[in-house]
């Protein structure tokens, strides 16, 4: 797959993902099985995507999964 595909590809599931936590709090497999309910089985995120995904949005965006509010003025942790 080339870059800009793979690019899209992420850029797609991190708005899905974020749309998804926008309406309440939910943990990373009730996010998957929500992409594939909305989407009618059409998109199946596997773990091997969505967790990085995550991942990636909490370094990047200060995300905090299941509605955990990060702490004012903390800088965003390494996943590694």
């Amino acid at each position: 797959m080339d870059a800009k595909k793979s690019d899209l590809l992420q850029g797609t599931l991190d708005v899905l993902i974020l749309k998804i936590v926008a309406l309440a709090p939910i943990h990373g497999y009730g996010i998957a099985q929500r992409i594939r309910q909305i989407s009618n089985s059409v998109l199946q995120v596997q773990q091997g995507s969505l967790y990085p995904a995550l991942y990636r949005l909490k370094s990047v965006a200060g995300f905090a999964p299941n509605g955990a509010k990060p702490k004012p003025g903390a800088r965003p942790s390494s996943t590694r």
